[in-house]
C-alpha cells in the first residue's frame, strides 16, 4: 500500500503523523511510504532520516494526497485539504467531527474513508489512540494556566504553589478521565489545593486512592461546580463523551460569579468545550477574555511539544496502521471490531451514532 504522509498545516501544528521508525515498520513490510518534504521538521525528524528508512520524499501536499492509498495524519484536514481528498481513500487521523459541521460536510461529500483515532476502542472500550494526546494534553492544561494566572496576561496574579505564610492556589478539574487524572498529578506535584469532579464513583475512588492528601474528590453536579467555580483560580474542562460533544457544565451567566483572573483551561475544546464561552484558539493567540475570566482553548495543545507529542502518538497509532496497510481496510475492520469503531464516515455515509445526533436538527444524514 501506498501510505502519504503531509506536512501538517493547522496554525501552529508542528507534530507528523510517524516518526522514522514507524516509516522503517511499514517500509520493511513492503509498503510505500510518501512523506512531504520538511514534515517532521517541527518535530525533530528531517527529510534525511525518512529518506535513510525508505521513504520517498514529495515536495507538494497535492502529491502526498494524490498518490497516497492511506493518508495517516495528526490533525483533521483543513479547508485547504477539502479538495485533496480523494473518493475512496482512506483518511486516519483525529477528527472531532461532533465539533465541526463544515468538516463532516467536506468529508461525506468527498466519499474518502474517515478512520478517527479519537473513538477507536481497546478491548476494554478505553481509547488507546486518545490516551497519549490526553496525557499530554492534561499536563500542560496545569504548566499553561499556571502561566496565565501571572498578573502581566491578566491572571489573578497567584503563584500556583504559593510560599511560606501564603496559601497555594486552588485547581479545580472537572472530569476524572486521563485528562483530569494528569492534570490533577502536575497540580499536586506544583503544591496547588486540587478538587476533582466526576460522576463516575469508582473514578474517584481510585483518584483518591493515588493522589495525596491535597487533592479532594467530589461528585460533580451543577450545585458542585457553581460553588467551586467561585473559590479556584484555575478550572480544567477535561470531560469527555466518545466522538459526541462534550457536555456544557459551565455556562455563561457562571462567569460573573468567578474572580477576576481566574483561568479556565478547557481541554474538551476538541468536541466542542465544556464550557459554554468556549471558541477554538491557537498557540498563536491562545487566550481569549469573557467577563475578566481568561479563556485558554487552544485546541491542539499537544502540538506545542511536538516532539514528544509524536513519539507518544506513533508508539500507539502504527500497529493499526500496519494492520490497515497489510490487511486492507475492510479486512482490517473485520477483523478488529475495535478498529471498526474509528469508522466515521464511509464512503459519503455518517456511520458513527454520535456524530449522527451531534447534528442532527442541522444537517441531512445518509
Amino acid at each position: 500500500m501506498k501510505i502519504g504522509v503531509p506536512k501538517e498545516i493547522k496554525n501552529n501544528e508542528s507534530r507528523v503523523a510517524m516518526t522514522p521508525a514507524g516509516v522503517n515498520e511499514l517500509v520493511k513490510r513492503g509498503h510505500e511510504v510518501l512523506v512531504q518534504t520538511e514534515a517532521g521538521i517541527g518535530s525533530g525528524f528531517s527529510d534525511a532520516d525518512y529518506q535513510a528508512v525508505g521513504a520517498s520524499i514529495e515536495s507538494t501536499i497535492e502529491d502526498v494526497y494524490a498518490k497516497a492509498e492511506m493518508i495517516v495524519k495528526v490533525k483533521e484536514p483543513i479547508a485547504q485539504e477539502y479538495g485533496l481528498v480523494r473518493k475512496g481513500q482512506v483518511v486516519f487521523t483525529y477528527f472531532h467531527f461532533a465539533s465541526s459541521q463544515p468538516l463532516t460536510e467536506a468529508m461525506i461529500q468527498s466519499k474518502a474513508i474517515c478512520i478517527a483515532y479519537e473513538t477507536v476502542e481497546d478491548r476494554n472500550g478505553a481509547l488507546p489512540l486518545l490516551t497519549p494526546m490526553s496525557e499530554v494534553a492534561g499536563r500542560m492544561a496545569i504548566q499553561q494556566g499556571a502561566k496565565f494566572l501571572e498578573k502581566p496576561v491578566k491572571g489573578r496574579g497567584v503563584l500556583l504553589g504559593g510560599v511560606p505564610g501564603v496559601a497555594p492556589g486552588k485547581v479545580l478539574v472537572i472530569g476524572a478521565g486521563t485528562v483530569g487524572i494528569q492534570a490533577a498529578k502536575m497540580a499536586a506535584g506544583l503544591g496547588a489545593h486540587v478538587t476533582i469532579l466526576d460522576v463516575n464513583m469508582d473514578r474517584l475512588r481510585y483518584v483518591n486512592d493515588v493522589m495525596p492528601p491535597h487533592v479532594v474528590t467530589e461528585y460533580s453536579n451543577e450545585y458542585n461546580i457553581r460553588n467551586h467555580i467561585k473559590t479556584h483560580d484555575l478550572i480544567i474542562g477535561g470531560v469527555l463523551l466518545k466522538g459526541a460533544k462534550a457536555p456544557r457544565l459551565i455556562t455563561k451567566d457562571m462567569l460573573k460569579t468567578m474572580r477576576p483572573g481566574t483561568v479556565i483551561v478547557d481541554v474538551a475544546v476538541d468536541q466542542g468545550g465544556c464550557v459554554e464561552t468556549t471558541r477554538p484558539t491557537t498557540h498563536e493567540d491562545p487566550i481569549f477574555i469573557i467577563d475578566d475570566v481568561v479563556h485558554y482553548c487552544v485546541a491542539n495543545m499537544p502540538g506545542a511539544v511536538p516532539h514528544t507529542s509524536t513519539v507518544a502518538l506513533t508508539n500507539v497509532t502504527l500497529p493499526y496502521i500496519l494492520r490497515l496497510a497489510d490487511k486492507g481496510y475492510e479486512e482490517a475492520l473485520n477483523q478488529d471490531p475495535g478498529l471498526a469503531k474509528g469508522l466515521n464516515i464511509q464512503a459519503g455515509k455518517v456511520v458513527y451514532e454520535p456524530i449522527k445526533e451531534a447534528f442532527a436538527d442541522q444537517m441531512q444524514m445518509n
